[in-house]
């Protein structure tokens, strides 16, 4: 099976640990016993410090983006330092993750271009390489209706079409340093493809690994009707 895994840098590095950052790398390692897996991490609170920093300076939000992005890849670092068998730099393009992949290597990404948070990154990297499974590791334990943290009718959904999901989420802004549990463009991407999706709170590395392995989660699975959720099963077991 191939398996896409987004990591939130909030829950990554929410402070520098070299032992949670080793935490994430065994999870990893766990999947890609059975699995090719490819890996994008996020750039949490840090990124965001500097985006919010930089708009105080007025610089506009390409070049936020960009602040985003390298903080992303400075992340990556971390996790590929922890890996046994991972592709030595942050891949800077898809082919190149891809090629990474084909060389039995774990790709671990950052941000890739202005506009495009990590969450669009992953959906982008799993429709390229077909993957089978796309994995949200957030800070938030699924998908809500509206935002739990300032609605108290706001309802967590165990699952959701893709159509659904984009419903929830397309008021989404694209702004730089947005902090969302899946954004608009990745939510789009992952409609178009069709893309077996789980999103949970990946705070305990375990969860992830249990996801991937044992298809065990109390998050929220984006699937299809009942003919595409056949298939998804069905292209797993290929």
């Amino acid at each position: 099976m191939n398996v896409v895994v987004s990591i939130g840098g909030s829950i990554l590095v929410p402070e520098l640990d070299s032992e949670q950052v080793n935490g994430y790398a065994r999870a990893i390692e766990s999947i890609a016993e059975d699995h090719d897996v490819s890996v994008v991490v996020g750039g949490g609170k840090t990124a965001r410090d500097y985006i919010d920093v930089a708009r105080n300076l007025d610089a506009n939000d390409s070049a936020c983006d960009y602040l985003g992005i390298d903080v992303t890849r400075i992340n990556a670092r971390l996790l590929i330092s922890a890996l046994d068998d991972a592709y030595p730099e942050p891949p800077t393009s898809y082919r190149e993750a891809e090629d990474a992949l084909a060389d039995d290597k774990v790709p671990v990404m950052g941000g890739m271009a202005p506009g495009q948070t990590t969450d669009a990154v992953a959906a982008v990297f799993s429709e390229y390489t077909d993957a089978d499974l796309l994995v949200y590791a957030t800070s938030v334990d699924g998908v809500y209706t509206s935002d739990p943290s300032e609605d108290s009718d706001a309802e967590k959904r165990s699952r959701l079409t893709p159509e659904e999901l984009v419903q929830i989420v397309m008021q989404t802004q694209m702004d730089a340093g947005t902090n969302s549990v899946v954004d608009a463009l990745a939510a789009k991407i992952i409609e178009r493809s069709r893309m077996h999706t789980i999103v949970l709170d990946g705070s305990d590395p375990a969860d992830i690994t249990r996801a991937v392995v044992d298809g065990g989660h109390s998050g929220t699975e984006i699937v299809g009707d009942e003919a595409e959720q056949q298939a998804t099963l069905d292209h797993a077991e290929r």
